[in-house]
């Protein structure tokens, strides 16, 4: 039997590949949930990040109250994990240990902002690759921002977000009699 050179013997790095998928997640939505559930296939360990300082708007739910949620709403996945930051996204995956940053891009305009946010991150921290991911399509019109609205004027938002969310702005918001 020949024996192969001593050369051809490379060690493969094995190793995991940990994503932060960061947002403000005001409320939750089944689009991110849909981003969250197809991201969970493509990487090891998925790290849903909650931004903790934004300068969006005021938010409806707290903190606490959106990290309850998107644990509740993600307990069945074993690699998805819930935390929070502030500051910078390519130092908070860096002290994560994660080597991307997943995000969704529903239309043209986010991904005019995305790249942008993309291109800034690769400049502070080249060792962070950024993935795109579009939507199923049913939730490609769906945003936090539009769930709020809707809901506030009495609209039906319980097939674009989680029971448990639906319960949490019964709760949380006032709607017109």
């Amino acid at each position: 039997m020949a024996e192969w050179p001593e050369a051809t013997y490379a060690l493969v790095d094995m190793h995991t590949v940990k994503a932060i998928y960061p947002g403000t997640f005001d409320p939750l939505t089944n689009g991110h949930l849909d981003l969250i559930a197809r991201g969970a296939k493509i990487v090891d360990e998925l790290v849903v990040a909650i931004l903790r300082n934004t300068e969006k708007e005021t938010p409806l739910f707290t903190v606490p109250e959106r990290e309850e949620m998107l644990i509740e709403a993600t307990r069945d996945f074993r690699n998805v994990s819930v935390m929070t930051f502030d500051g910078l996204l390519v130092d908070f995956a860096r002290a994560q240990g994660a080597k991307a940053v997943l995000r969704g891009i529903r239309a043209i305009s986010d991904y005019e902002y995305e790249l942008q946010m993309a291109m800034m991150n690769r400049k502070l921290d080249p060792e962070v690759e950024t993935l795109f991911m579009m939507p199923a399509e049913k939730y490609t019109y769906v945003s936090s921002r539009l769930i709020k609205g809707v809901f506030r004027l009495g609209g039906d938002v319980s097939s674009l977000v989680p029971p448990l969310v639906v319960e949490r702005l019964k709760a949380k918001v006032p709607t017109p009699a």
